[in-house]
């Protein structure tokens, strides 16, 4: 083995859940304490990570860096220094890319999540009416105090719910992937498909005990509660468009979408000397290279940056889309999928879009996302990043040597990150 060689491997995540369900009582840094502890474990006694780089996309008051409070809470050794990271879907991943940039020989290993509570949303005050109750508690006198009552607004009062929208755009993510769906001519069957696959594929490895050493217990739950086993072509077929109600043109449904969910996920990222630190022998993989992309939101589809980091990391490491034995591929919509996908496929969007001039060739769809993907398993936004890799780590492992994989998530923002593994 080199010594420039990166390695990711598999952590560990808590079982899935959707929102207001089984982990309800539990917010994002509660959700993060029993991995890194499950992580940690894995280290011999006395052992440690160098590094802790963990995030979460929904803001919460309670802390500024979860990371460092996770250090102090999962009773990690208190001099091991950590970091918060943010990118909406990709957090966890782009924790991972943060930590590989970083390996050094006193530097050899990483603890790096995510995690999110959706059920644990922390409603705040509007900013003008934060605004004026910051100044009435700082009156001194009485006077002061009435002088500022009288400097209250009703217009500025109320509650600040956060959504799961834009801010640039105002829109949600289903109504941005409605309009790529449109755009590129994406069929409701199609979308219903890839959904019934991801279930099919997540409820046979779970059956067979895939996630058995990627999953731990959390207050009392064991096993992911988003993957249906009844599900059928049929029911999905049934469901009614969730973000285009009126045009009569909707495909996207609550059936063919990832859900909102609870849960946390962890991953190692190591050079050579940080792999022979680990206590256990778990499933790892090459951290071969990565790609990040970004598009203009205003004028391209917000969730199709995957399409550009997609062709540019195959373009520079010499490869085809065939030549790919596993894909890993986020569903946050499976409409967003096979839009990603067609876009790839498209040799004039290659050259007149993504300036390469390469041919891809066609997407090998029966390698795609072999134990489910977000559509069944779930999509904590901070941890789908730890959880998709670690998942691709453990499949790639179990091929044996000489083959690739690539992990890819679209994010907010009109961003996308991926991801080059090699066994």
């Amino acid at each position: 083995m080199s010594k420039t060689d990166t390695w990711l491997v598999a952590g560990v995540r808590t079982p899935f859940a959707r929102v207001d369900g089984a982990l309800r009582a539990c917010d994002a840094l509660a959700l993060s304490v029993p991995v890194a502890k499950a992580m940690a474990a894995q280290l011999p006694a006395g052992e440690r990570p160098d590094l802790v780089v963990w995030g979460t996309v929904v803001p919460n008051l309670g802390w500024s860096n979860i990371a460092r409070e996770l250090v102090v809470m999962a009773g990690i050794d208190p001099s091991t220094p950590a970091f918060s990271t943010v990118l909406a879907c990709s957090t966890s991943m782009v924790a991972v890319f943060e930590a590989a940039g970083m390996l050094r020989e006193d530097l050899a290993l990483a603890l790096c999540g995510g995690t999110e509570s959706m059920s644990r949303v922390q409603i705040g005050l509007r900013q003008g009416f934060s605004d004026w109750l910051r100044r009435f508690s700082q009156s001194r006198t009485f006077g002061e105090r009435i002088d500022r009552l009288g400097q209250f607004h009703w217009k500025d009062f109320g509650l600040h719910v956060p959504a799961v929208r834009n801010l640039a755009t105002g829109k949600s993510m289903g109504e941005h992937c409605e309009e790529m769906a449109k755009q590129w001519k994406i069929a409701r069957s199609d979308q219903d498909r890839i959904a019934l696959q991801s279930h099919q594929r997540a409820v046979a490895a779970m059956a067979a005990g895939f996630f058995d050493d990627l999953v731990i217990a959390v207050d009392g739950v064991a096993k992911d509660g988003v993957p249906r086993a009844d599900s059928t072509a049929e029911r999905l077929a049934s469901l009614k468009p969730a973000f285009d109600r009126t045009s009569g043109q909707g495909t996207i449904t609550a059936g063919n979408a990832s859900a909102l969910t609870d849960g946390a996920a962890g991953i190692w990222v190591a050079n050579d000397a940080g792999v022979a630190r680990m206590l256990s022998n778990r499933a790892r993989a090459r951290l071969v290279d990565s790609e990040i992309a970004a598009v203009d939101i205003f004028h391209e589809g917000l969730l199709m940056a995957p399409a550009y980091a997609i062709p540019r990391l195959l373009a520079r490491n010499g490869l085809t889309l065939g030549a790919i034995d596993l894909w890993e591929i986020h569903e946050a919509f499976a409409a967003q999928v096979l839009c990603n996908v067609a876009a790839i496929e498209s040799e004039d969007f290659l050259r007149e879009k993504v300036r390469i001039d390469a041919h891809l060739g066609k997407f090998p769809w029966e390698r795609l996302n072999p134990n489910g993907g977000s559509i069944a398993i779930g999509h904590p936004f901070g941890a789908t990043g730890a959880r998709i890799l670690s998942q691709a780590v453990k499949e790639l492992a179990a091929m044996g040597p000489g083959k690739r994989a690539v992990v890819s998530i679209c994010a907010d923002g009109g961003v996308g990150t991926v991801a080059l593994l090699a066994s």
